[in-house]
């Protein structure tokens, strides 16, 4: 039998896995990147202002990506709840992007403009105050903590160079939009932009 050559020859055997899966990945991944729905930004869809971005930093270093995904899938249960799903060209200036795979706590995807500053601020510093059940960790801190603009501004070069948008006006103005600004503001503003441009609420 044929299958016994390949079972008992483990150097055999790695080798066609090898093989299999790299063929796999092949099929998935280079029809993606020639696809302009990948790499074209959905209309309306602009890389983040120094705050928001400053905002995002906040949002990845905390991990809240662990708890709460950035992916509205094409299920009925999901747009009903959530909104319109999620689709490819609103994640082009993401790097990372935050798709996340479990819920812990609600999608964020199109979280923005769904509650108040006031609300997220509170929400923030003691989760239960405006969620008796949650159990997400406060985040107090946060609002102690300055944005720092030369940071920003360092980022915001990078990112122009890896081919995002900013112009020069905006990298040279993002110190002074984060000015007085704490990493509490920043994930505020960040939480309040997100899923704007496609929501349907």
């Amino acid at each position: 039998m044929k299958h016994e050559k390949v079972e008992k020859n483990i150097n055999l055997m790695i080798v066609l896995i090898i093989v299999v899966i790299s063929i796999g990945g092949l099929v998935e991944i280079l029809p993606l990147m020639a696809s302009a729905d990948a790499t074209v930004p959905y209309k309306g869809i602009k890389p983040y202002p120094a705050l928001q971005l400053a905002g995002r930093d906040v949002y990845v270093r905390e991990g809240c990506y662990a708890c709460h995904s950035q992916q509205i899938r094409p299920f009925r249960s999901e747009t009903e709840r959530y909104g319109p799903y999620s689709v490819a060209g609103e994640f082009v200036y993401d790097r990372p992007f935050q798709f996340g795979s479990k819920r812990t706590g609600p999608d964020l995807a199109r979280v923005g403009k769904r509650y108040s500053d006031q609300w997220h601020r509170i929400h923030l510093m003691n989760p239960r105050d405006v969620v008796p059940d949650s159990n997400m960790p406060a985040y107090r801190w946060l609002a102690d903590a300055p944005v720092d603009g030369e940071v920003v501004t360092r980022k915001l070069r990078a990112l122009q160079k890896l081919g995002d948008p900013y112009t020069d006006e905006e990298i040279a103005g993002a110190a002074a939009a984060v000015d007085g600004k704490t990493e509490m503001d920043a994930l505020i503003a960040y939480l309040q932009g997100l899923g704007t441009v496609r929501s349907a609420r």
